[in-house]
C-alpha cells in the first residue's frame, strides 16, 4: 500500500504540478488529513450494513474526486488493489454456509456469502478511495512529518520514510540483476537451476542492500545526521482545518446513524 500511495503522488506532482496547490485538501494540516483518514477507515471496517457501505464509499469516490487524482492513473491502482480481492469474491459464496441460492457443479452458493462477500469489496474499496483521496496527494516526506509530530516513534517514522525513498532504488537494483541474468542465457523454468538462481538473486539483493545501507549512512553522517530529522514546518492548524474536522465527525456520526437505525 505505501508503494502505491507513493506512485500515485509522484505522478499526480508530475502532472498536476499547479492544480495540486489549488486543491482544497492539498491545503489541509496533514496531521487532520491523516487522523481523518484513520478514524474514516477503523469506522468503515467496523460496519456491516450495506447501505451504510455503499454511502462510505460514495464518500471515499467523493474525496478522491476533490483530490483531482489522475483518473487512469487511479483506475489501475484500483485495479490492482481490486485483483487480490476478486479471488476472495468469488470463493465466499460457495465456502459459506447458508440460504442456497443457486447450485453451480454440485457447489452451493449461499445468499449469506453473497452478502458478505459485497461488504468485503464495499469495505476495501470505500478504504481504498479514501485513503488515495486524503493521502494520495501528501508528499511521502510530509507524511513522515506529520507523524512525527502526532508523537508516533522516530524509529518508525525514519523507517517509513527510508523505505519510501529507496523501494524504487531497490527495485531498479533488481532490474539490472535481471537484465545481467537474461543477458547470460537464464530462463525462469520448474528445475533446481531455476530455483538456486532465484536464491543467489535473492541473496545478492539483500548483501547489495547492506551495503548500500552502509554508504548511505556514512554519507548523511558526513552531512551533521544525529539520529533525528529537523522539521521546520510547525504544521499549525487553521479555521480550515477546524471546519475539515467538525465535517468529518459529522459525517462519520451519520454513517454511524445509517448502520444502526
Amino acid at each position: 500500500m505505501t508503494q502505491v500511495l507513493g506512485e500515485v503522488s509522484q505522478s499526480w506532482a508530475t502532472n498536476n504540478p499547479q492544480s495540486q496547490s489549488e486543491t482544497f485538501l492539498n491545503k489541509l494540516d496533514p496531521r487532520v488529513r491523516f487522523v481523518s483518514c484513520v478514524l474514516f477507515a477503523f469506522l468503515i471496517s467496523a460496519m456491516h450494513e450495506l447501505g451504510a457501505l455503499t454511502l462510505a464509499l460514495g464518500i471515499g469516490v467523493g474525496l478522491s474526486l476533490s483530490a483531482r487524482l489522475p483518473l487512469w492513473t487511479t483506475v489501475r491502482k484500483v485495479v490492482v488493489v481490486d485483483s487480490f480481492i476478486v479471488v476472495l469474491l468469488l470463493t465466499l459464496p460457495f465456502t459459506m454456509p447458508g440460504e442456497t441460492v443457486f447450485t453451480l457443479w454440485g457447489l452451493e452458493a449461499s445468499r449469506e456469502g453473497f452478502y458478505r462477500a459485497a461488504e468485503v469489496g464495499l469495505k476495501a474499496n470505500a478504504i481504498l478511495f479514501s485513503l488515495m483521496g486524503l493521502l494520495g496527494i501528501m508528499e511521502p516526506s510530509v507524511l513522515g512529518h506529520a507523524l512525527y509530530r502526532l508523537k508516533v516513534p522516530a524509529k518508525l517514522v525514519h523507517l517509513f520514510l527510508f523505505t519510501v525513498r529507496y523501494i524504487d532504488v531497490f527495485y531498479k537494483e533488481y532490474k539490472t540483476m535481471r537484465m545481467a541474468m537474461k543477458a547470460r542465457g537464464f530462463f525462469p523454468r520448474t528445475d533446481l537451476h531455476t530455483l538456486r538462481s532465484i536464491g543467489y538473486l535473492i541473496g545478492m539483493m539483500l548483501v547489495r542492500s547492506l551495503e548500500r545501507s552502509d554508504r548511505i549512512m556514512e554519507a548523511m553522517k558526513c552531512r551533521g545526521f544525529d539520529g533525528r530529522f529537523h522539521i521546520l514546518n510547525d504544521m499549525k492548524t487553521s479555521q480550515r482545518d477546524v471546519f475539515f474536522g467538525i465535517a468529518a465527525s459529522i459525517i462519520m456520526v451519520g454513517l454511524l446513524v445509517v448502520e444502526y437505525l
